[in-house]
């Protein structure tokens, strides 16, 4: 009999098969997909030579995860690589506000009436980062906090609507910078700890930048893969789980799937009826004949760009998505340009480019025509680069990777209590009505993101159990 079985073979079900080999269990992992990935995965999407990264491509979690950090990753193939700017966020007029690694070029960039107000907002967090991450993504009870002033600090910035926090800023260039943090993780500005999602990628950023993976998010999960073998876990691919019977004898069973998933595998009837789904995404990846043509300067060496006029349209195209069930007429988008630091991942002189804007749960339209006229706003040309384009809506990606419930790229919506009390209102959100039956996807604390917490939270559930049994 194992230790430990995994289903799901994505970052955190990786995470969670690794840290249990590390302390001695016999592990095996069974994902259904060919390949082990999930939102972590790289495939030649539109022309042979293009390698594109179907979901996550830039990770600021990444590199400042405590799990990640914690792990011989390197030795197993993973490189960061860094743009000269983590991200940019153009505008109009052919200038940028960016989010540098720099607080002053950040806050620089922001003008001379909210330098001051943005130095003010993160410095007095930064020299405590690595504590307070470690105790941000841990939460909750899987370990005392071990700064508990800092955490209660930044709980009382952020946890309010980042609405609230975007006022301490006088002009245009901070506010809409500032909302499009917050809107990575599809939720409405003025939605409850909003405010500490913008400030976690903003600290994120000048920590460690917001880096991408040599060779794509692959890399990633193969690393992970790697490492879990050389610790003697197994991991079967094409072998999708039915109901619990399909799986071998095991002294504990780890999900990396949705709640909606584990309830139809495991029995469980309507346990998770009450877990919300968010918003989908449609998502483009483009080949182009050349790199994108940003009018702003800084935007040509980001890794990350940001899309949206103002921090009202960005507002506008959130509450379209998430609230009154319609696609934006200008949605906001995210894109990644991973070939600027990473140039093969295309052949030579071309790029890959990574886009999405959010649409309703579940959407069956085709947005590929608004996110380019959003584009051409600021890079005028883009569409003459274009040599193929690979897109995704809701439904493409729910088929791709069954997490994404309606397309919803976060597992889960991440709103009112749900961003920190997640799949359920409870004190141990990685166990089940079954005691050997364990969830550690992004449906559970701390979320969404390539980071592998919610597999390293999980699996310090598992080990106590399992130890309590010898």
């Amino acid at each position: 009999m194992l230790d430990a079985v995994v289903v799901g073979a994505g970052p955190n079900g990786l995470t969670a098969a690794v840290e249990l080999a590390r302390r001695g269990f016999s592990v095996a992992v069974f994902e259904a997909r060919e390949t082990v990935g999930g939102g972590a995965r790289t495939e030649e999407l539109t022309l042979p030579g293009f390698r594109h990264d179907p979901c996550s491509a830039a990770h600021p979690l990444g590199i400042n995860s405590p799990a990640f950090r914690a792990l011989p990753l390197e030795r197993y193939g993973l490189e960061w690589l860094h743009a000269e700017l983590p991200m940019a966020h153009p505008f109009t007029d052919g200038t940028a506000a960016v989010l540098s690694r720099s607080v002053a070029e950040t806050a620089a960039s922001f003008g001379p009436r909210d330098a001051g107000t943005y130095r003010r907002l993160v410095e007095p967090f930064l020299p405590k980062w690595d504590t307070l991450v470690q105790d941000f993504m841990s939460l909750p009870l899987t370990a005392l906090p071990r700064d508990p002033v800092t955490l209660a600090r930044f709980g009382l910035t952020g946890l309010p609507p980042s609405t609230l926090l975007i006022r301490r800023f006088r002009d245009e260039r901070a506010k809409t910078l500032f909302a499009g943090l917050v809107a990575h993780v599809m939720a409405p500005l003025s939605g409850f700890a909003t405010g500490a999602i913008g400030l976690v990628f903003a600290l994120a950023a000048h920590a460690r930048g917001w880096p991408v993976a040599r060779g794509g998010s692959q890399s990633i999960s193969d690393a992970l893969a790697a490492y879990l073998k050389d610790l003697g876990g197994s991991v079967h691919t094409d072998y999708e789980v039915k109901r619990l019977d399909d799986l071998p004898p095991a002294r504990a069973y780890v999900f990396d799937t949705s709640p909606t998933a584990l309830a139809r595998i495991a029995g469980f009837g309507t346990y998770y009826q009450g877990y919300r789904y968010g918003p989908g995404v449609f998502k483009v990846d483009y080949a182009l004949d050349g790199p994108v043509p940003w009018t702003a300067k800084e935007a040509r060496s980001a890794g990350t760009v940001q899309i949206g006029a103002d921090s009202a349209e960005i507002g506008r195209a959130l509450r379209a998505a998430s609230r009154e069930g319609r696609a934006p007429e200008r949605p906001f988008m995210i894109t990644v340009q991973p070939s600027v630091v990473d140039p093969g991942r295309a052949p030579a002189g071309k790029h890959v480019f990574w886009a999405y804007g959010h649409v309703p749960s579940g959407w069956t339209g085709d947005l590929t025509d608004a996110l380019e006229r959003q584009l051409e706003r600021f890079a005028p040309g883009f569409r003459d680069r274009v040599l193929a384009r690979a897109t995704a809506g809701p439904p493409e990606l729910a088929a791709r990777n069954a997490n994404y419930v309606g397309g919803d790229i976060g597992s889960g919506a991440v709103t009112g209590l749900q961003i920190m009390l997640r799949p359920k209102l409870s004190l141990f959100p990685y166990g089940t009505p079954h005691p050997a039956v364990f969830i550690c996807s992004s449906a559970t604390p701390p979320g969404p993101g390539v980071h592998g917490m919610s597999g390293h939270n999980a699996a310090k559930a598992v080990w106590r159990r399992l130890r309590q049994e010898t």
